[in-house]
């Protein structure tokens, strides 16, 4: 018989598994950055692509499974994964290196002009966040991770390997190479530190595993959020729970998440975002094959073939590409710390950047294809804050507003504006 538990998963508080108290109130509040997260992250190395067939398995509590998943220590994988992303953004693919920067001031890298290189990740990541893309992943262990995308006739692989991370094109014949950065899993130094003297994390170009991801969202299972399971399914020829993981709150982007578990390793093995809007998945990401075993030794080792154009990173931030990727200024002074609004899926981060029209302090200085790009996800709006800008998607969206504010969660644009309101 399917497993079916609709019942709630809180803990004496209200709260969800053991986390300290601390923990559950911060992931609260990281609710929309944790879910946006997962569904960016996810579709670096990751989950998949469900079967015909429900299998018959052992019922399972929804509390039950979160502790599989939350035991669940899989170092070790291989397998290709199918990524569908339609966040109600233009399509970012041909923008190319326009995207990798989408506050780039003109004159900066796109693509291989100006000494930049077409296989640098950023943007190449970036176009993961729209339609339909096919990978081939594998993963030993913190130091080692490989992802590939796949085209009809060209590949793109970014390589991490102990000290070293390699990201290389085909279609260009470009590599791109770097040094692990400090504190990045298995680079062999200690954990990275801020001006702060704080523990930085990975960066996000470095994919770390499904797990990593799943546990984030699992993280705000509190009063404000209904958590069950949902039935059972195929995944890459895998039997899986299904986890379903829903906001309480009204004003929340997000409709559900659901995450297919696989009921021998506690893995993820899928992961759905559906809108509270309504249609098709925003973020679907799903392994359509899957192997457990460790990955051949070869399969992380990288040398640019013959004729290869090699661009070093310390090369490419002498020559001030790293320029390309970064906030006009005056558009990313913060000038306050965030401040958090309200909490679970429905918070607000507000930013003060302490000037005047960021929005127009950031379009002064964009490429024309960018520049389109952020005008076709705008929406003007008033109130009693004033007048601003909303830059929509399916999931997150930002309100700027013309004295200098932003806003942005996981909520809609009626909640912004109104979160607006308020904290004037």
């Amino acid at each position: 018989m399917a497993p079916n538990d609709s019942a709630q998963i809180t803990g004496e508080n209200g709260e969800a598994g053991d986390l300290p108290a601390g923990r559950r109130r911060a992931a609260r509040y990281v609710v929309p950055v944790a879910v946006a997260a997962v569904a960016a992250a996810t579709i670096g190395l990751v989950p998949a692509l469900a079967a015909a067939g429900d299998p018959d398995l052992p019922e399972i509590s929804a509390q039950e499974l979160i502790e599989k998943i939350a035991a669940s220590d899989t170092q070790q994988l291989s397998g290709t994964v199918k990524v569908k992303t339609d966040l109600g953004i233009p399509a970012i693919g041909g923008l190319g290196g326009a995207a990798a920067g989408a506050f780039a001031p003109k004159g900066g890298t796109e693509g291989g002009e100006e000494g930049g290189s077409a296989a640098e990740p950023t943007g190449r990541l970036m176009e993961l966040a729209s339609g339909e893309h096919t990978l081939r992943v594998a993963a030993d262990g913190p130091g080692k991770q490989r992802v590939s995308i796949l085209d009809s006739a060209a590949e793109y692989s970014l390589i991490h390997n102990g000290g070293e991370v390699w990201a290389y094109d085909s279609a260009s014949n470009e590599a791109y190479h770097a040094e692990a950065p400090a504190g990045a899993k298995g680079s062999g130094e200690g954990p990275a530190k801020g001006e702060d003297g704080k523990d930085q994390a990975v960066p996000k170009d470095l994919p770390a595993t499904p797990q990593d991801f799943a546990r984030e969202a699992l993280k705000a299972a509190g009063d404000t959020t209904s958590v069950t399971v949902d039935g059972t399914a195929r995944i890459a020829g895998r039997d899986a729970y299904q986890l379903v993981i829903k906001p309480k709150q009204d004003g929340s982007t997000v409709g559900s998440v659901k995450v297919a578990v696989d009921s021998r390793t506690g893995t993820p093995l899928k992961f759905t975002l559906l809108p509270s809007s309504g249609g098709k998945a925003a973020i679907d990401v799903g392994f359509t094959k899957v192997d457990f075993s460790k990955p051949a030794a070869s399969t992380f080792d990288f040398s640019p073939p013959k004729g290869t154009k090699v661009t070093e990173a310390d090369e490419s931030k002498a020559a001030g590409k790293d320029e390309a990727h970064k906030v006009p200024k005056g558009a990313g002074d913060l000038g306050s710390e965030p401040n958090v609004i309200g909490e679970g899926w429905t918070s607000v981060v507000q930013l003060d950047t302490g000037g005047k029209s960021p929005a127009g302090a950031v379009s002064k200085d964009m490429p024309a294809q960018a520049q389109q790009f952020m005008d076709a996800l705008g929406d003007k709006v008033e109130g009693k804050f004033g007048s601003g800008t909303v830059f929509k998607t399916r999931l997150v969206n930002a309100l700027m507003t013309d004295d200098g504010k932003v806003y942005v969660g996981a909520v809609t644009k009626d909640a912004l504006v109104k979160v607006a309101n308020e904290a004037k």
